[in-house]
């Protein structure tokens, strides 16, 4: 069974990267779910390298306590702040063959009130 569903995401995941790329000004917003923990890169595709790396491991994020989706919510609000300092204001979102719904659209929405135009 897990092979099945990791086919499918990796199905999804290649047919929104046909489409969706990131440049310096507008880079790609790429989620990562694990069981525990998510992680949010800014990730410049033409260049090839991540501009801004925020996750669900940060100490100021581990030493609250939360439900996963309140600890999205943090990590959002966490990699709109981070993509400010860095002069970044519009991004492409990438969710990377997950459906847009709890975890994933809370880090979303949370970035968006942070500031991030997608």
């Amino acid at each position: 069974m897990k092979n099945k569903k990791q086919y499918r995401r990796y199905r999804i995941k290649k047919r929104i990267r046909k489409v969706v790329s990131g440049s310096a000004d507008r880079p790609r917003m790429s989620v990562f779910r694990s069981n525990k923990e998510i992680y949010v890169q800014l990730i410049d595709d033409v260049q090839g390298h991540t501009m801004v790396s925020v996750s669900s491991k940060l100490p100021e994020i581990t030493e609250q306590k939360g439900t996963k989706t309140e600890k999205a919510v943090m990590v959002g609000k966490k990699a709109a702040e981070a993509a400010k300092n860095a002069g970044i204001e519009t991004v492409v979102f990438d969710r990377n063959g997950y459906l847009y719904h709890g975890r994933v659209k809370a880090l979303a929405e949370a970035a968006r009130e942070g500031g991030l135009k997608f």
